[in-house]
């Protein structure tokens, strides 16, 4: 086997980083030192064959799926596909669209465990929770808008526009963003959409959905083929956005309601628990 390109740094006692390629994980752990140690490289084991597992099957990813779609090999390419089928009936939407928030939950078995009491792993913002005692809780913060993050708010204290507060009790164990200025391409206009859901796969296909649905015609907003922007694209020729200059108010308040409208019926299928939207200083959120 050819020798990794994966690297594997120490942020601080509580914190590490895993790389590789295109993911990009922070993982965050409390507990017992010499669990959390044993567990850290236990999953930098299973990291480092990642990405080249999901290359091998990078071609079906790409695609559009649906119910016949063949059967994929690699656990997370499965996790990826069934958390987008939900959505396929209806919308375009390939296994790429949960592949952040299904790495994330690949390396989560590898910290359970009683001494560990609860566990991060952070995709690049699609985070996968887990808890391994019962008084545990996670304080997630929320920052809509990447236009407005510069070096000062970097090196010292985040100006969050808000948090969200994940109990062991609660059924959420997957929080994911998307929106047009994230890493990710949207069809949509929204800054950014925050999913919570049960698993971290499942809030990033729906985060993504709902994003596109965050949306309007305006002659003003910069679209472009999205193989354009980047050849290898599972989107093709569909239109991303890549400019959204200010709007008038009443146009973003209707695509904010377009999404709702969208994160109400994931809602009530019960595919999702809670979306927070964020465009142009604008906000709105499930009931």
């Amino acid at each position: 086997m050819p020798p990794t390109t994966a690297t594997y740094s120490q942020i601080d006692a509580d914190r590490v980083h895993f790389a590789h390629g295109p993911i990009d994980l922070i993982i965050q752990a409390s507990g017992n030192a010499a669990a959390i140690a044993t567990a850290h490289q236990a999953a930098w084991q299973r990291f480092q064959t990642i990405l080249a597992e999901l290359v091998l099957e990078l071609a079906a990813l790409r695609r559009p799926i649906t119910p016949e779609t063949p059967i994929l090999q690699s656990p997370i390419a499965r996790r990826m596909a069934a958390a987008c089928l939900p959505y396929a009936a209806a919308q375009f939407i390939t296994p790429m669209a949960a592949v952040a928030g299904a790495v994330a939950e690949e390396l989560l078995p590898f910290y359970t465990h009683p001494a560990i009491a609860k566990i991060l792993i952070n995709n690049g913002g699609d985070i996968a929770i887990g808890f391994n005692q019962p008084d545990q809780t996670a304080r997630i913060g929320i920052y809509s808008d990447l236009a407005k993050l510069d070096a000062a708010q970097i090196r010292g204290e985040l100006k969050l526009d808000g948090t969200i507060t994940i109990t062991a009790a609660s059924p959420i164990r997957g929080i994911a963003t998307s929106g047009w200025r994230g890493r990710s391409f949207s069809l949509g206009i929204a800054d950014s959409v925050t999913v919570l859901a049960a698993t971290a796969a499942a809030a990033d296909a729906a985060a993504t959905m709902i994003a596109n649905a965050v949306n309007c015609d305006h002659a003003a907003i910069i679209r472009a083929p999205a193989n354009q922007v980047k050849d290898d694209s599972d989107l093709g020729d569909r239109l991303v956005t890549r400019e959204v200059p200010p709007l008038p108010n009443h146009i973003v308040q209707q695509a904010i309601e377009a999404g709702l409208a969208k994160g109400y019926e994931y809602q009530q299928r019960g595919l999702i628990h809670q979306a927070y939207i964020f465009c142009q200083s604008q906000f709105g959120s499930l009931p």
